[in-house]
């Protein structure tokens, strides 16, 4: 399940997201990511869970691109829920698409452990998304900078900014 602004609950220390489910035990968002933390670092806790609970690690932060409001936040959850397509990307697309009763989620920024497969790359420009900011090239597997190059076909109808190498 994707975490989304409502989820989230106020500490001493600051803003911590509802419990993740790790194997057998919950963890809390402050045991694996700090208090306010960047949208990327949250994004590297999260792919830290998804490594813990054995799924491939991709974290994935949907943020407002004006106010830096966490929209949706969760990592792959294809082993948990035995869909090929619970990445991360879609779960966040997904849980903000709920949140703000939209399926045009414009204005909001993604920001991605790993560089988009052409699945998540296609979701995003569906959702048409304001920016996409990733942290590992994936040569193999990627679909934005990698492989059919998703944002570079003449049949792609929404171009989001594409930030990648970030970490």
């Amino acid at each position: 399940m994707a975490f989304c602004r409502d989820d989230l609950t106020r500490h001493a220390h600051g803003v911590t997201l509802a419990p993740v489910m790790h194997k057998d035990e919950a963890v809390t968002a402050q045991d694996i990511a700090p208090p306010m933390a960047p949208p990327m670092a949250l994004a590297l806790d999260l792919a830290r869970a998804a490594a813990a609970a054995e799924e491939v690690p991709v974290g994935a932060v949907l943020v407002n691109g004006q106010t830096g409001e966490i929209i949706a936040a969760d990592h792959n959850r294809v082993e948990e829920t035995l869909d090929p397509t619970a990445h991360a990307e879609i779960l966040v697309i997904r849980a903000a698409s709920e949140k703000l009763g939209a399926k045009r989620l414009v204005g909001l920024d993604l920001y991605v452990t790993l560089e988009p497969c052409p699945m998540c790359a296609g979701a995003i420009s569906i959702a048409r998304l304001r920016k996409v900011v990733f942290g590992a090239f994936d040569p193999k597997s990627g679909g934005v900078l990698h492989g059919p190059r998703d944002y570079d076909q003449p049949t792609c109808h929404h171009r989001p900014e594409v930030v990648g190498g970030m970490g």
